[in-house]
């Protein structure tokens, strides 16, 4: 009995391989592997397997009674920035799998477009989704994951869904060219996408944000007057979870009541995020699936 204790300290605490133990000890090494079971089956030794994922549950568990969410993944953050959104992004991917989903809308955004990039690199995912639209018009910017039909065409030919392109800016210069945009054919099919969807994936940023979407333009100095935090698609949230809404904003998204009216909608954020801009979200009321760090999700606990 004191041998295996001995033998069971050098392996699991002092991390000594089994053929190093056979060498002190003079024996072979497959006797040093059956001591080892041997001292599990005595009791000796007790191994318990602990995913990071698990400790996060309660957490969960918390935002989904507190926020009325129907489920999500909380993600361990990592070593830097870039991993944990691969993390959060491969999180989100097997969650939409998990879904069963059918007509999916994408949003935009840094996290989102980490998401796509996770997908190309998968050989294919037939069967993932039926049909897939852009939730907001395109941005001028220069990356990819602010330019959503790029986004709608990588998701459909990996996941060999029908796609639907919004070919419209994301923000308008006045009221009568979103009227305008509102009659023509393209926005007509996008909207109709819009109200048969049963999945939405939604980006979840802070306020200010780069790029910041001509907010100035949009919106005049109203987000700071509200005291914007946060962001969802392309609108801006205070504290309390309140839009704000701007007479001169014409921007190009689906509109609130539709997001509303969507079976699922899965909002992601990346590690970056700010725990109020998080908690602003969720009050909102328009996110029903959640996949974000765990840092950002236990600060928001202490919030409210």
């Amino acid at each position: 009995m004191q041998k295996l204790i001995k033998i069971a300290k050098l392996y699991y605490e002092e991390d000594r391989t089994q053929s190093e133990i056979a060498k002190i000890y003079e024996v072979s090494r497959p006797l040093v592997s059956r001591m080892l079971k041997e001292a599990k089956e005595l009791g000796i030794v007790n191994i318990e397997i602990r995913s990071p994922f698990e400790g996060n549950k309660t957490a969960l568990n918390k935002l989904k009674n507190i926020f009325d969410l129907q489920g999500g993944v909380v993600v361990p953050n990592l070593n830097n920035d870039n991993l944990t959104n691969d993390a959060l992004s491969k999180a989100a991917l097997t969650y939409m799998m998990e879904l069963r989903g059918n007509n999916y809308g994408i949003g935009w955004g840094q996290i989102i477009g980490n998401l796509i990039s996770i997908m190309e690199q998968e050989e294919t995912m037939e069967g993932l989704a039926k049909s897939i639209c852009p939730l907001v018009g395109n941005s001028s910017v220069g990356n990819r994951n602010y330019h959503s039909n790029e986004l709608v065409r990588v998701f459909s030919m990996v996941a060999g869904a029908n796609p639907t392109y919004l070919y419209a800016p994301a923000v308008l210069a006045s009221e009568q060219e979103l009227c305008i945009m509102r009659e023509l054919e393209n926005y007509k099919e996008t909207f109709k996408c819009w109200s048969n969807m049963d999945t939405a994936i939604v980006n979840i940023g802070n306020y200010p944000s780069s790029p910041d979407f001509a907010s100035v333009a949009r919106f005049g100095d109203i987000l700071k007057k509200k005291k914007a935090v946060g962001r969802i698609l392309n609108y801006y949230v205070n504290i309390q979870g309140e839009i704000i809404y701007s007479d001169m904003d014409f921007a190009i998204q689906i509109p609130i009541q539709l997001l509303k009216e969507t079976k699922n909608v899965i909002g992601i954020c990346a590690s970056n995020i700010n725990p109020k801009a998080l908690a602003a979200a969720l009050k909102a009321r328009l996110i029903d699936h959640l996949i974000a760090p765990e840092n950002a999700v236990k600060e928001v606990l202490e919030l409210i």
